[in-house]
């Protein structure tokens, strides 16, 4: 059985300060979760504080994005290998605003997923339709394309260890998030080319959770669909008992 996966993306938001305290008051709300897997994104500046701050506790550290390029004439990346030594354990990849407001392709997913691999961090994938696309009945051929295509070359055991967040596009910040059976339907299909694709041992190990609008109330009837393992979770994962109460409730359900 997958252990619960719950990670905080907090996009542009939270100074140094302001991240050592969430973490530090997180960190005595979830002190007793060893049951579930909890990650906090915060912004560069603040990953290496992040990671001071959630040292021997339940919680890991992701960075919001990196570049597939281990050093080079790059202004304003960081690598992999830059973010593992800041502290992250984590890489957030190809997430819908990165495609849409910088251009992101299934292409550089697929670049930034091996270069994540290949310094010892886990990549978190983030996958998902439009409006449009969803509206044409093209959701399960966007999935097949941004998987098939930003897993390319990746064996078994790496698509084990990593995480994919399925994320409507349609529904991130806008207050709507997709239906139980919608959620339902899109994590199995993903769950089915993971099995196909790459075989029954990295179908069954690797975590599929869901991104859009995730908050404490619709939680629960997400993490309770057989193929999903959990939440990346934006704007109420910015309030720490918000976040903490969407942890709770996750590993109630996974009871």
């Amino acid at each position: 059985m997958r252990t619960p996966f719950i990670a905080a993306n907090w996009k542009l938001y939270k100074t140094v300060h302001e991240t050592v305290v969430f973490v530090k008051e997180l960190r005595s709300l979830v002190k007793d979760a060893g049951d579930i897997e909890i990650v906090v994104a915060p912004p560069f500046t603040a990953v290496h504080a992040a990671a001071e701050a959630a040292r021997n506790s339940p919680i890991a550290v992701a960075v919001q994005d990196v570049h597939w390029e281990r050093e080079g004439a790059f202004t304003g990346e960081i690598s992999a290998a830059m973010a593992k030594e800041a502290g992250a354990e984590f890489a957030i990849i190809g997430h819908s605003e990165r495609r849409r407001l910088f251009h992101e392709t299934d292409e550089t997913v697929n670049r930034k997923a091996i270069a994540v691999l290949g310094a010892g961090l886990f990549p978190i994938v983030c996958v998902g339709e439009t409006l449009e696309e969803r509206e044409a009945n093209a959701t399960l051929d966007v999935l097949d394309r941004q998987i098939k295509t930003g897993l390319d070359s990746l064996t078994g055991d790496q698509v084990a260890s990593l995480v994919i967040a399925y994320e409507p596009v349609w529904a991130i910040g806008t207050g709507r998030n997709a239906t139980p059976q919608q959620a339902g339907e899109a994590h199995a299909h993903i769950r089915s080319r993971l099995r196909a694709w790459f075989g029954g041992t990295a179908a069954d190990l690797c975590h599929v959770i869901y991104g859009g609008s995730v908050k404490p109330d619709n939680i629960h009837e997400l993490v309770m669909l057989p193929d999903v393992d959990g939440a990346l979770v934006g704007g109420a994962s910015l309030d720490v008992r918000a976040f903490a109460d969407i942890v709770a409730r996750s590993r109630q359900s996974a009871v």
